[in-house]
C-alpha cells in the first residue's frame, strides 16, 4: 500500500528498537539472496534511509539486477522494472495522455514511474533523451506530461543498473542525470566461497522468486524520517564543505562536487550512523561515503567526460587525504 506525502505516517521514532529491528529484517531478507559484498548491502540501505537514488555498475553478471531485485522485493510497496534499451521512448517512462471517446475527455495513464521502487535496468542503453525523463523525478518525485504535473508516491527510489562505458551499445550518462544519484557502487567480483554458494544454490533462480517484504512503506518512512533526525555537528557540516571545495579548486577537475553532492553527503553519513545504530555522525561516516557519494560528481580535466570512473575516485581519494579530518 503506498502512502502520499505528508500522510499520517510521518512521525519522529528516533531511538526506538523499532529502527534496528526493521533495518536487521531488511538487511537479513537482501542478503539471504544476494551473496556476499556486505558493504553493497549497506549502500543500498543507506541510499534507501536518505531517499536517494542508486546506481550499480559494473560487468555483467556479478549481480546487479539481483541485488536491486531484492531490495524492491523487501519491501511492500510496489514495484515496476524498466528494461532500457535504444528504441525505449521517454513517454515510456513517464506515461502519456490518452484521449477516451466515450467521455471525450483526456485521461493521464501513468507510466513505470509511478511506483515505490523503479528498476531501470541498464540505464545507460538507452538514449539519452529517455535517460532524461527522469531528471525531473528524481529531482522533484514528480512528474510533467502536457503541462499537468502529477506527484509520485512516497517514498520513491530509483535503483539503476549500467554495464561500464566501454561495453558496446551503452551511451554516457548527462552529467546532470548523474547528480540525482546520491551513490554510484560497484559490486565486483564475489570472493570465491561466495561464488561457491551461488552456484550451489542459485538464489536468483530460486530463493528471490519467494522472497517475502519484511518492512512495511510506513515503516521506511520512518526510518527516513529518523535518518533526517540524525544529528549532524557544525564541524562536520564544515568538513563536509571543505571537501566539496577542494575538488572545485583541484588543479585536476573541470567540474567539482555540487551543493547538490554536498547536501547527498551530508544524508549519506546520517543514514551510515543510523545503520550503524547511533543518533549522531562522526567523521567516519563522512569519509566513508565521500568517494561512492561525490565521486561520479567529479569530471577531471584530462577525460572531460563522466564515464571515466577511475580518475573520479582517485581524485577524491586525494582530496579525502589533503583535507583533515575533525578530530
Amino acid at each position: 500500500m503506498t502512502s502520499t506525502r505528508g500522510g499520517s505516517a510521518r512521525r519522529a521514532i528516533l531511538g526506538r528498537p523499532m529502527h534496528t529491528e526493521a533495518l536487521t529484517r531488511l538487511r537479513e531478507n537482501i542478503t539471504s539472496v544476494f551473496l556476499g559484498n556486505g558493504d553493497a548491502v549497506d549502500r543500498v540501505l543507506a541510499c534507501l534511509l536518505a531517499r536517494g537514488h542508486l546506481l550499480i555498475e559494473d560487468v555483467p553478471g556479478v549481480g546487479k539486477t539481483v541485488l536491486a531485485r531484492t531490495l524492491a522485493r523487501s519491501i511492500g510497496g510496489t514495484i515496476a522494472r524498466i528494461q532500457c534499451t535504444p528504441d525505449l521512448l521517454p513517454s515510456d517512462v513517464t506515461g502519456i495522455t490518452v484521449y477516451e471517446r466515450a467521455t471525450g475527455e483526456f485521461r493521464f495513464q501513468p507510466g513505470p514511474v509511478f511506483h515505490n521502487i523503479v528498476i531501470a535496468d541498464e540505464i545507460n542503453r538507452a538514449t539519452p533523451r529517455t535517460q532524461s525523463a527522469l531528471l525531473e523525478a528524481m529531482a522533484e518525485d514528480t512528474v510533467t506530461v502536457d503541462g499537468e504535473t502529477h506527484d509520485l508516491p512516497c517514498p520513491f527510489m530509483v535503483v539503476a543498473t549500467q554495464n561500464p562505458y566501454e561495453f558496446e551499445g551503452t551511451y554516457f550518462l548527462p552529467e546532470n542525470q548523474l547528480d540525482r544519484f546520491l551513490i554510484r557502487v560497484n559490486l565486483g567480483y564475489p570472493a570465491p566461497p561466495d561464488e561457491a554458494r551461488v552456484i550451489q544454490r542459485q538464489p536468483a533462480r530460486t530463493d528471490l522468486r519467494t522472497l517475502e517484504p519484511v518492512a512495511t512503506v510506513d515503516e521506511v518512512i520512518a526510518l527516513q524520517e529518523a535518518t533526517d533526525a540524525v544529528t549532524l555537528d557544525q564541524s562536520l557540516i564544515d568538513y563536509i564543505i571543505a571537501l566539496a571545495t577542494a575538488t572545485r579548486n583541484h588543479d585536476d577537475v573541470q567540474i567539482g562536487v555540487s551543493p547538490r553532492g554536498s547536501l547527498a553527503l551530508a544524508q549519506a553519513a546520517k543514514a551510515t550512523a543510523l545503520l550503524a545504530g547511533r543518533a549522531y555522525c562522526i567523521p567516519e561516516d563522512i569519509v566513508s561515503n565521500a568517494v561512492p557519494v561525490c565521486a561520479h560528481r567529479v569530471i577531471s580535466r584530462s577525460t572531460m567526460h563522466e564515464g571515466d570512473t577511475l580518475t573520479a575516485r582517485r581524485l577524491m581519494q586525494q582530496v579525502l587525504e589533503t583535507v583533515p579530518s575533525p578530530a
